[in-house]
């Protein structure tokens, strides 16, 4: 299942290097303030994934999703903070975001597979 995630990351990064070599200086500006707003500040890195991917599953964008699981791993979210991170989610969007839901934990489980 591992190759899910690792196709994820690799269509990602070569759509964004399409993105931000077609793009104008508005979209280069959303991309560069999206980067910037996860780094560490008032709130860690850490505490940043976690606020991204409850909005992310709230809102139910499964790449978002994706990219924010990825990220929560590699701040070293454990399993016992992402299962908290999963329950305020589903109490904050309701039952549609089961199905998104279902996916992230299989993600989740994926991603401890890979090296980073």
């Amino acid at each position: 299942m591992a190759e899910s995630i690792e196709r994820f990351i690799k269509e990602r990064e070569e759509l964004n290097n399409i993105v931000l070599e077609k793009g104008g200086k508005t979209i280069k500006r959303f991309f560069n303030l999206d980067t910037n707003a996860y780094k560490d500040g008032a709130f860690p890195a850490k505490i940043k994934e976690s606020l991204g991917l409850v909005a992310s599953m709230v809102l139910r964008c499964d790449d978002c999703i994706n990219y924010h699981l990825l990220q929560s791993r590699k701040e070293g979210v454990s399993d016992e903070e992402m299962d908290e991170i999963f329950s305020i989610a589903l109490v904050v969007g309701g039952s549609i975001v089961i199905p998104h839901l279902r996916r992230a934990y299989a993600i989740w489980e994926e991603l401890k597979t890979i090296q980073y």
